[in-house]
Parts: C-alpha cells; structure tokens; sequence
C-alpha cells in the first residue's frame, strides 16, 4: 500500500489577496478555480511538485455559520497551522517574501538547532508559513 499527500488546504479571508501572495510572491501556478455561493477555492500548484495541491479557500466556504466563524477567529488570531515550503534560495526568497504587501516578518533566514537553515512570516492572511533552504 503506498499513501502519499494529494492536497494541502490553506485558509484564507480574502482570495484575491492571498492569491497575490501565493501565485506573484511565491510563483505557484493557478491549476483551478471554483466559485460556489459566493465563496471561491483557488487550486495551486508548484512546479517541482505539481501533483501536490494546494487550496485557497475560505472559513466559511462549505461549513456552517457556527464553525466558519469559530475558524475564521482562529485564522484573525494567527492560530492556523500553516505550510512549510522549500526553496533552493532561502535568502532571494525570503526578500521577496518579506517585501509584500500584508507580510508579517516572524524569523529572518537562520540556521536551526535541528538542521534546517529556514524563515518564517505571515501570510496576508495571518497564517504563519515558513520557507525552508531545500
């Protein structure tokens, strides 16, 4: 039996803002859109790993009034757990990053106790995201 990851959920209050930052700052590729009741799921993808999905979507987008406002409070206070992503230039990357509209600097490029020379920031959003030299 062999199981691997298939799609990675990314929660998100404004779509168009996140998909500034994910596709114009990260360089991920829009593979899907999807628009239903007036919520959109944003289907990304990376080049090095493009059957790998990755979705933008909202709190309250397929979920009851009650749990979408319970995770869109999770997401205003930053407590979502966010991506770990790998670069082969932490440093070009982490400019890049750092200088975008709505980016939360959380750690500059460092070398870690446990082996990863990594950085961390906050998406528009407030999720935390962090960016691994790979």
């Amino acid at each position: 039996m062999t199981v691997s990851l298939s799609t990675v959920h990314i929660y998100v209050d404004d779509p168009d803002e996140a998909l500034g930052f994910y596709r114009d700052t990260l360089g991920l590729k829009v593979s899907d859109e999807v628009a239903n009741e007036g919520f959109r799921w944003i289907t990304l993808i990376t080049d090095s790993q493009p059957e790998i999905k990755i979705v933008l979507s909202q709190p309250h987008a397929g979920r009851s009034q009650e749990d979408g406002d319970a995770l869109a409070a999770l997401l205003a206070k930053g407590e979502l757990p966010g991506p770990f992503f790998r670069t082969d230039d932490l440093d070009a990357t982490f400019d890049k990053t750092a200088a975008a509209p709505g980016v939360e600097v959380l750690e500059e490029p460092a070398d870690r106790f446990w082996g990863a020379r990594d950085a961390a920031v906050r998406d528009p959003a407030g999720n935390m995201i962090r960016i691994e030299q790979g």
